[in-house]
């Protein structure tokens, strides 16, 4: 009898419990695997998001032994299909695989076998779909014994919007034109609500059953760590503290090399993996560390899709993820067994330009400004003082309520501030920008710049511009990722990161829900005010004397905490208080750098000198006007137009010989060199040049694909000042480059709107 014959039909088996018992000997489902294997079993199309560890080939599997016919599995790489079959032999059930790594009389046989229905699971890659011999095999095998269903596992590489898209992946949709009657299950570990439509859409599937498990692995402890001028003596420290196996990520196959060679000069069992090796040298480097003759594996991102081993104990990342999809997925091979696992994120922003760099290299320009965004996202996580896992989980649409008290912002918290007021000052400025504009933009409008975007759009005249300017750009910046994170407010993930108010932004602005953030230590607040927003000081002697003694006080309360004083107000505020002697809370509150835990905290004890010295000195109190958010009710829908400046200042006799010697066939250094300036002073002539319509060949400056992909951001209209644009393009645009193709764009927008 074979293997195949041998396998139990479903009416034998009281329950499927029974059935997971007798094949694979667990008692019981793990959440969701009940519900996909009931709806496999019916034919029905469904779509599994698990996480790593949480069983989803047991999904398509424990159907394939229960049903007629083979259960044709679509699988990445040979070195996961092979290690999948044969964990499946070792149980005692009837797999194998067709891949490119059989000869002749090795594929002949297998597919003999598959014909006599000896086998039940066949692994194959997408590739081999592809090729018409085989699904003339398919055919035969679909009208001779059957074919059970199809399962594409590491469904994400389907989605050009997930972490790991690949082409061939793409062609699977010909499975469901060629075999209509037979089912589709796709299974990935993550997916983003984007990336799951997608999968379905390009997968054909109908009316699939769609089972998303919890992303949440609570026994990973996540932790960033930067990583300084001696990271490789970091991280031998951080290798030689944990026990087990481990896996260190790096983003260059030189990376790779040189780590391996410097850990197995240390002493550690180490061997790399990337790319650049022979196919048979990675698949014995995998083996070695799978079956734990080496207790260190150093790779690329290559390394680790589906890998079968459930007790790697770390997962350490030498250099920045690209996105956060792709993090969770590297990070979630340690603890697969569910045992506790650590992982650990090196951050030195050195390695964020070479990413930057990396991503420079796609030849795609929509596919270069998705990833700039989603590297934009994994930095925010690694600076974020918030809960690791709240953020992790938010990204995939999934709230954590509480903490998780298993990452290092939950174990060693900064701490906790009430920054209610301020996020409702942030919203507002979201909705009075009708929600058409990224952080930055909004955060220019509260702290009142003048830029030429904020003054072009109008947004210079609403009435959320510069109520923000007590607080510095790190400041805001932290209260804007945090409320990302949070799920307070949304963000469009198409390279272009729009704020989006939602439902709990709305209860925000209506006092419905409060805002804590936490605030790291070393942040910088507001050192120096604008002219329009500070105090002048007026040494009357009343005032100068409230000043020493509010000082005196500042000086107590600092002692009693063991802080520096201007941790409790900065020098500017307290002349604020002691010049406006506000009279009640609310008035203090409006005062610049008190926000609402200095207020709360320190408020009442200020006040109380000031009312005292006020009644001893017979002086009044000073009324405050007030910069709080203004009532927000929901914006129009309305676009203001865009609007240039239709004069540029003039051209000057420098300007021209700038542009004498650029038609002579010079560069930029070399202008600058003949004429004792400054390259990017010859730029800034170049730029005024072309403002004024001046015959300036920008092809002969910039090529045409970078220019093409910075006008594409200037198109947008959400941003034109250099360092907005700089960071929204990468580090591999310089300023010139932008200077001079933003001032050919504005110059052609003035052209149009002027006829």
């Amino acid at each position: 009898m074979t293997m195949a014959q041998a396998a139990t039909p479903v009416a034998d088996f009281p329950s499927l419990e029974k059935a997971l018992k007798h094949h694979f000997g667990y008692d019981e489902f793990r959440p969701g695997q009940r519900r996909v294997i009931e709806a496999a079993l019916k034919n029905q199309d469904t779509l599994v998001i698990m996480p790593t560890g949480g069983g989803k080939s047991l999904c398509y599997q424990l159907p394939a032994l229960l049903k007629i016919g083979v259960m044709v599995v679509v699988s990445p790489l040979i070195a996961l299909m092979q290690d999948q079959v044969a964990g499946l032999q070792d149980n005692g059930i009837a797999a194998t695989f067709l891949n490119s790594s059989l000869d002749g009389e090795a594929l002949r046989q297998r597919e003999a076998a598959l014909l006599r229905g000896d086998i039940k699971l066949l692994y194959v890659s997408p590739e081999r779909l592809q090729n018409l011999g085989f699904i003339q095999f398919l055919n035969n095998l679909s009208q001779t014994v059957g074919i059970s269903g199809f399962a594409i596992d590491e469904a994400h590489c389907v989605s050009e919007w997930g972490h790991d898209f690949r082409p061939e992946y793409r062609r699977l949709h010909e499975l469901r034109e060629r075999f209509p009657q037979i089912s589709l299950l796709a299974l990935t570990a993550t997916a983003t609500e984007r990336v799951r439509q997608d999968i379905a859409q390009q997968l054909r599937l109908r009316d699939p059953l769609v089972q998303v498990s919890s992303f949440n692995r609570p026994n990973l402890f996540y932790e960033v760590r930067p990583k300084g001028r001696d990271g490789y003596q970091q991280l031998l420290q951080q290798v030689r503290s944990q026990t087990g196996s481990g896996i260190i990520y790096c983003l260059s196959r030189k990376r790779v090399d040189e780590l391996a060679l410097k850990l197995t000069q240390d002493g550690e069992s180490v061997l790399p993996y990337h790319a650049g090796l022979a196919d048979e040298v990675r698949r014995d480097n995998q083996t070695r560390f799978i079956r734990d003759d080496v207790r260190l594996m150093v790779a690329t991102v290559a390394f680790g899709m589906g890998i079968n081993k459930p007790d790697v104990r770390f997962v350490i990342h030498y250099d920045i993820p690209r996105n956060i999809e792709g993090y969770y997925q590297e990070s979630g091979r340690a603890g697969r067994d569910g045992e506790p696992a650590h992982c650990t994120l090196f951050l030195a922003y050195g390695d964020v330009a070479t990413a930057e760099y990396l991503i420079g290299q796609k030849p795609d320009e929509t596919e270069q400004r998705i990833a700039r965004q989603q590297l934009r996202q994994m930095v925010d996580y690694a600076e974020s003082t918030v809960c690791r896992r709240q953020i992790q989980l938010s990204y995939f649409g999934e709230t954590l309520a509480g903490l998780c008290h298993q990452c290092d912002n939950c174990t060693n918290p900064p701490p906790i501030e009430d920054w209610t007021i301020e996020a409702q000052k942030f919203l507002s400025c979201v909705a009075r920008c009708q929600e058409r504009f990224g952080m930055m933009h909004i955060i220019d409008v509260l702290r009142g710049s003048k830029n030429q975007k904020v003054v072009n759009l109008g947004h210079d005249k609403l009435s959320t511009h510069g109520i923000g300017k007590d607080r510095s750009v790190e400041e805001w910046k932290l209260l804007g990722r945090s409320l990302l994170h949070q799920r307070f407010v949304d963000e469009t993930t198409d390279g272009f990161p729009v704020l989006k108010l939602n439902a709990a932004s709305w209860q925000i602005l209506r006092k419905q829900l409060t805002v804590e953030v936490a605030v790291p230590k070393d942040i910088k607040p507001v050192e120096t005010r604008s002219t329009t927003e500070s105090v002048k000081f007026d040494n009357a002697p009343e005032t100068v004397a409230l000043l020493t003694e509010l000082k005196a006080l500042r000086k107590r309360l600092a002692d009693q905490q063991s802080v520096p004083p201007y941790v409790v107000f900065h020098e500017s505020t307290l002349k604020q208080m002691a010049q406006k002697r506000p009279k009640t809370l609310a008035e203090f509150g409006q005062l610049s750098g008190v926000g609402s835990r200095k207020l709360n905290q320190y408020g009442d004890a200020f006040l109380d000198v000031i009312h005292q010295f006020c009644a001893d000195n017979g002086l009044p109190t000073q009324p405050i006007s007030t910069s709080a958010a203004p009532p927000i009710t929901l914006p129009s829908n309305t676009n203001q137009p865009q609007t240039f400046s239709s004069r540029p200042q003039p051209v000057g006799n420098t300007h021209r010989l700038t542009l004498q010697l650029f038609q002579q066939g010079h560069s930029i250094e070399a202008i600058a060199q003949e004429r004792g300036l400054k390259p990017v002073t010859i730029a800034t002539h170049l730029e005024l040049l072309i403002l004024n319509g001046e015959s300036i060949n920008l092809d002969a400056l910039v090529p045409p694909a970078r220019q093409s992909t910075i006008r594409q951001v200037l198109d947008t209209k959400e941003t034109f000042a250099l360092s907005d644009l700089r960071e929204r393009l990468g580090d591999s645009y310089s300023f010139d480059e932008i200077r001079l193709v933003r001032a050919d764009w504005q110059r052609e927008q003035s052209s149009v709107s002027e006829s």
